[in-house]
């Protein structure tokens, strides 16, 4: 053995993996950290959510230089590179779905196309986003249900953010009264019920209440498009927007579509009760 730290050879392939060690644990604690807080800086990520990239990057890092400290004192490693290279293959197979998710949340991530408290419509899904991650995005729903979505089945999906990163969004509500009835009466009551709504935003630029009239078979559709300072909150700002519209309706006689068999009894004037007799 003693031979052995005497030969110049061996004291070279001892250099060199003490050289293999050091670098593999210089990458691994430094450049690793490093660049994990500064993704976590540029991206905004909250802290430790790249933690299993960093360690999944620290276990290459570490098998390459086991590799190399084999090769460093001669052992054959084509088997060993033949097998890692088979086993790198079926256990990039059985990985597929997280590492595309992985590379899906850090394009989500990096894009910054949304952010925790946004209110994003994907296909036909709307919720706050309550929590991104490396692999996955959490909505709540308006009923309160949390859906976790794969951030490689979001990136693929059709986006919208409502929201754009401020603390509200555009909402829509569609009253459907009977044609009879004046289209500028019917806004103008909706109109004074959302003024008067605490969590509807008015008077501000871009921020107006809009309406859109449809005229349909003995129908008249009116939408009413504004502004609502609590996304999350958007199906029950309309709920209550809908019963206050409701009451003030009714309040002032307007009827929703009436059949044509009950038109005469609702809708008809009535002969007076002090008509003249025939002669």
């Amino acid at each position: 053995m003693s031979s052995h730290w005497t030969d110049p050879a061996f004291l070279a392939q001892v250099y060199q993996a003490i050289i293999v060690v050091i670098a593999a644990a210089v990458v691994t604690q430094v450049f690793a950290r490093s660049l994990v807080r500064v993704a976590e800086r540029t991206l905004r990520v909250p802290k430790g959510r790249l933690r299993s990239a960093s360690r999944m990057f620290s276990l290459i890092v570490w098998t390459v230089a086991a590799v190399l400290l084999l090769w460093t004192f001669d052992v054959d490693v084509t088997a060993l590179l033949a097998g890692l290279g088979i086993g790198a293959l079926i256990i990039g197979f059985a990985l597929k779905d997280i590492i595309e998710n992985w590379i899906a949340g850090i394009l989500v991530l990096g894009g910054r196309v949304f952010q925790r408290g946004d209110v994003i419509r994907v296909d036909s899904l709307s919720g706050v986003v309550t929590d991104i991650s490396l692999r996955t995005t959490t909505l709540k729903t308006y009923d309160r249900n949390e859906i976790i979505l794969p951030n490689a089945i979001l990136l693929k999906s059709s986006i919208v953010n409502l929201t754009g990163g401020k603390q509200e969004t555009v909402a829509a509500l569609t009253f459907t009264v009977d044609y009879t009835f004046a289209a500028e009466e019917v806004e103008r009551i909706i109109d004074g019920v959302l003024r008067d709504h605490p969590n509807v935003i008015v008077d501000e630029p871009r921020r107006e209440i809009r309406f859109v009239v449809r005229i349909r078979d003995w129908t008249m559709e009116v939408e009413a498009l504004f502004w609502i300072n609590v996304p999350d909150q958007e199906e029950f700002i309309k709920s209550r927007v809908a019963e206050q519209v409701k009451r003030a309706f009714e309040a002032a006689g307007i009827l929703p579509p009436v059949p044509v068999t009950l038109r005469a009894q609702h809708l008809e004037p009535k002969p007076s009760r002090g008509g003249t007799k025939p002669s």
